[in-house]
């Protein structure tokens, strides 16, 4: 398009953007105004999408980091003819597609976002997989604000871009001098913003972000480098256009009071169709599967880890299906994702020490068909924890492995303990959240959550196991065992993971003193076995719940929920670890957190005591 016509574009997102948010009565016009030209240009001249294909494999992927300026991406949509203005208008509205903040509801969303820093990072991983999985020239493009610059994920995505040297991804920086309640760290200091961005190895281009054929060859600049991502700095002006509000403090987040009277001074409404460029015909390049799925068969009696049964569990899954890749966070010969690595280098990607761009990534490539594996530490990925809440807004499938979890870990001492990882993945909307006690039960549980939907976690041990199920023995989502059972039975133990063979042994050990105990491995703990657990309380009238994890949120209120429509609750004890740990032995460790053997006993005793 020409110049000319690429600055009427520019005014009329403007106008559209102020629109919508005078119909909602709310939104972010002013942050909407002034990124309005770089938008223009980009569809204009340099985007490659078609709309009516949005999983077309060559189109291009385009991120609003600042997802705060949805105005503009859906007047970016109607211009494009993709959404009609009777629809436009119902920007916030209950029930429309059109929300506060961009989603996947709408097709030509790739992941949701609002929450600042987080567009960048998953533009490195759709940027990774174009060039490195799919092999497809499409180009990642993410607009983002100066106030988000501010975020540590920004920079875990500029350092791995430029590591990578992902010439598909262009970072476009709005930068409008003000944020929510004030000016911005760097105001309209572009070279602070250059200085930085080029360090991590990126090419860097300052813009004034108003000018029409400066943004053109800043785009043009872009695709034609080679093997570094480029930064466009753009000063624009926050509510570009309208005098009242342009440049303005107290002006975030609000609709403009008189809405005519800015579209009057924009110029009025207009209704440009802008015929985006269409994508090339690509084929994406995906291994094909190399067999049946044959996992590992342990013998029961063994001692193994699970963290070893996932890692080859896990590579087993990946020569059984060619759409699985593994994300490792520098961990992956502590959690055993090297098992991955050795069979299939060309789908492990490494993330080093950088969970929040780890998590990001993975995020990034399932938008593409890609399954991921993603594994460090359980305690470390409190530190992406946001990216993993936004990723079930985003409706993202995702398999999370946390290993080193709980107390059992040792003599580390409790900065490296997980000890909150199941009450945060069992808040996730949607989550599956599994604790596997054997070696046979990772197994099975990591290929299961290949074809499962949605946020998936797998909490695995660090120290060996007994092996108690055969290989044959099957682990349905959302199921459990029954590992001792009786007629006689007085009382239930509940335990997953370590805690679980402790509770076999108590139970051995009160069957001495005649005290009959049901053992139930509650390897789910979301979806959780309600069934069974109701079926035990009507047994046996008395439970006691076990876990290696803090009382809040993990196995004991799981249990609690299975009693939540408004039957009778049994007798219970719920042990967990309620102290601060410091290092000694694993065993010294449950010893003192309440959670061994010695302590379900004495609180089984307690409650058939009381009778």
């Amino acid at each position: 398009m020409r110049h000319e016509q690429l600055s009427e574009l520019g005014q009329q997102l403007r106008v559209d953007s102020v629109r919508a948010a005078a119909a909602a009565g709310s939104g972010h016009p002013t942050s909407s105004m002034s990124a309005a030209d770089l938008l223009a240009v980009l569809m204009g001249n340099h985007l490659r999408y078609d709309f009516e294909q949005p999983d077309h494999p060559g189109n291009d992927h385009l991120i609003f980091s600042k997802g705060h300026a949805s105005p503009l991406l859906y007047s970016v949509y109607k211009a494009a003819g993709a959404l009609r203005d009777e629809e436009f208008i119902t920007f916030r509205k209950r029930g429309s597609r059109l929300e506060g903040h961009p989603t996947p509801r709408l097709p030509w969303v790739d992941v949701a976002t609002g929450s600042l820093g987080q567009g960048l990072p998953y533009g490195v991983g759709m940027a990774m997989s174009g060039k490195r999985l799919d092999h497809v020239p499409y180009r990642v493009w993410v607009l983002c604000g100066d106030s988000e610059m501010a975020e540590g994920s920004m920079w875990e995505a500029f350092e791995h871009a430029g590591y990578e040297r992902l010439d598909n991804l262009t970072a476009i920086i709005d930068v409008n001098r003000l944020g929510q309640r004030g000016p911005t760290r760097h105001e309209w200091d572009l070279d602070a913003y250059a200085r930085r961005i080029r360090a991590f190895d990126w090419h860097t281009i300052e813009i004034d972000g108003h000018d029409i054929e400066a943004i053109d060859r800043a785009y043009a600049e872009a695709t034609s480098t080679v093997g570094r991502p480029t930064a466009i700095i753009a000063r624009t002006m926050k509510g570009r256009g309208v005098a009242s509000v342009e440049n303005r403090e107290g002006m975030h987040g609000k609709p403009l009071k008189n809405a005519d009277e800015a579209i009057a001074e924009l110029g009025g409404v207009r209704n440009m169709a802008v015929p985006v460029l269409g994508p090339p015909s690509v084929t994406p390049t995906r291994p094909a599967s190399e067999g049946p799925l044959a996992l590992p068969r342990y013998n029961p009696g063994d001692s193994v880890p699970s963290r070893d049964a996932f890692g080859e569990a896990v590579a087993a899954v990946g020569t059984a299906r060619g759409d699985v890749v593994a994300l490792d966070g520098e961990v992956g010969d502590s959690t055993r994702l090297e098992y991955f690595h050795k069979e299939h280098p060309e789908r492990y990607f490494e993330f080093f020490i950088a969970e929040q761009q780890l998590v990001a990534a993975a995020v990034g490539m399932q938008t593409r068909g890609w399954n991921p594996y993603v594994s460090t530490f359980a305690a470390f990925f409190s530190r992406a924890y946001d990216f993993i809440r936004m990723a079930s807004i985003s409706d993202a499938d995702l398999n999370l492995i946390g290993s080193h979890a709980g107390v059992a870990i040792g003599e580390d001492g409790p900065s490296q303990m997980g000890l909150e990882d199941l009450a945060a993945m069992r808040a996730v909307h949607g989550s599956t959240v599994l604790y596997p006690c054997d070696a046979n039960q990772t197994a099975q549980l990591t290929a299961a959550m290949a074809a499962e939907s949605g946020i998936r976690y797998l909490r695995t041990t660090r120290s060996g196991t007994p092996v108690i199920y055969p290989p044959t023995e099957t682990f349905p989502i959302g199921g459990s065992k029954v590992v001792r059972s009786s007629d006689d039975d007085r009382v239930t133990l509940v335990g997953a993971g370590i805690t679980l063979h402790e509770a076999v042994e108590a139970a051995d050990r009160l069957a001495q003193e005649g005290i009959q105990a049901r053992v139930i491995d509650l390897y789910s703990l979301k979806p959780v076995d309600a069934e069974t657990l109701r079926a035990a309380a009507e047994a046996t009238g008395r439970l006691v719940t076990v876990e290696d994890h803090h009382p809040e949120g993990g196995l004991g209120d799981a249990v609690l929920e299975a009693f939540g429509d408004g039957r009778p609750v049994p007798r219970m004890i719920r042990l967990a670890v309620r102290m601060m740990p410091a290092s000694s032995t694993p065993a010294e460790q449950l010893s003192d957190a309440g959670i061994d053997a010695d302590a379900i006993v004495t609180a089984a005793r307690r409650l058939v005591g009381e009778g």
